[in-house]
């Protein structure tokens, strides 16, 4: 299952720059049948990086130490919610959680605009793609979630002891559904920047995809504040992580 989602990765990595290319290709050329093939390319980063998202949870579920993730982030006794959870507990399993729902988001505004919006999909895939490239580049790169151990441990270290809480579970993907949501209002904007169409059409199709991303934010950080003054050493929501004030911003201004 390693190999596999290693070479998965390596896959995707490949698959999401041909989708940039054939999907400008398309529109430079006028070619119909180009961006066809990048949406059946986006389709294929999105399941290529599921194979890896269940080869990962498939290894911290078996207990697999071999992998350096596994061993940084996980150990036996820990309940299996919270080995589940280490999924999202470091780096390397962050980020490709975060490539998963990115890829996830780019499939369903592809499947949700085979017949509309057309001038908008080159440069909406385009720029979605150009996205998934940097998470997919650093995970194959630079944070192999995969990268093994020299020699295979017993047990592994653990989750943070700061991270072992309930709100563990279901407050990161919250903000990460967030986050990664806004992709796609920025995605379209990209779109009718390039395409010249700047009326109220693409506004409209991105209306519910905004607000979806700005209410899994509202709940996430809603989540982290509660979290926070649970926690005695954080001492309070605006005391505690740069990056939780931070994912502030954003929903400031999904608000207005």
């Amino acid at each position: 299952m390693n190999d596999i989602g290693g070479a998965a990765l390596k896959f995707a990595f490949v698959t999401v720059i041909y989708a940039i290319v054939i999907a400008l290709l398309g529109v430079w050329r006028q070619r119909p049948e180009m961006l066809r093939s990048a949406e059946r390319a986006t389709y294929g980063v999105f399941g290529l990086v599921t194979i890896a998202m269940v080869a990962m949870l498939y290894a911290l579920l078996a207990h697999d130490f071999r992998l350096q993730y596994v061993a940084s982030v996980s150990s036996r006794a820990m309940p299996t919610f919270y080995v589940i959870a280490s999924l999202w507990g470091g780096q390397e399993g962050s980020m490709l959680l975060w490539l998963w729902l990115l890829t996830m988001y780019s499939a369903l505004v592809v499947g949700q605009n085979r017949y509309r919006n057309r001038e908008l999909m080159p440069y909406v895939i385009a720029t979605l793609m150009t996205t998934s490239l940097l998470f997919v580049a650093m995970l194959v790169i630079v944070e192999d979630p995969f990268r093994q151990l020299p020699h295979e441990v017993r047990d592994g270290q653990g989750l943070n002891p700061l991270l072992q809480n309930p709100l563990m579970v279901i407050h990161p993907p919250n903000l990460y559904l967030g986050f990664v949501g806004f992709a796609v209002p920025f995605a379209f904007a990209i779109g009718a920047l390039a395409s010249g169409r700047l009326d109220a059409q693409w506004i409209r199709s991105i209306r519910r995809w905004t607000l979806v991303a700005w209410l899994f934010l509202g709940v996430g950080i809603l989540l982290g504040g509660q979290w926070a003054y649970v926690e005695l050493g954080w001492g309070g929501y605006w005391a505690w992580d740069p990056v939780e004030n931070a994912s502030f911003m954003p929903w400031l201004t999904g608000t207005a």
